[in-house]
């Protein structure tokens, strides 16, 4: 049996880990809202493409600290995937959706 100590070092807290790696560029020191880069003022829930890479493979919504979205358009984007799911435009869960 490992230490307490020994697991600490080995296990990373703030790390979150995804089945594939994300699309979105999460690197870059300067996050920016891409709706606002845009020009987008309406998120279309009928556009399942575009709603599916702010989406991750378990069907979970990303949150802004990964996508760099602002509040205002993050609202706008989870009420537009909840929309699309209702309608079943995009799945509420899925093995490996992209």
């Amino acid at each position: 049996m490992a230490s307490i100590e020994e697991q600490s070092k080995v296990k990373n807290e703030g790390e979150i880990r995804y089945l594939t790696p994300l699309d979105i560029e999460t690197t870059s020191k300067k996050r920016y809202c891409r709706f606002k880069k845009a020009g987008i003022k309406y998120v279309d829930y009928k556009n399942p493409d575009f709603l599916l890479d702010l989406v991750n493979e378990q069907g979970k919504i990303l949150p802004r600290r990964l996508t760099g979205t602002s509040l205002k358009y993050q609202r706008k984007v989870s009420k537009a995937i909840k929309r699309a799911r209702h309608l079943a435009l995009i799945p509420y869960t899925g093995d490996l959706i992209k």
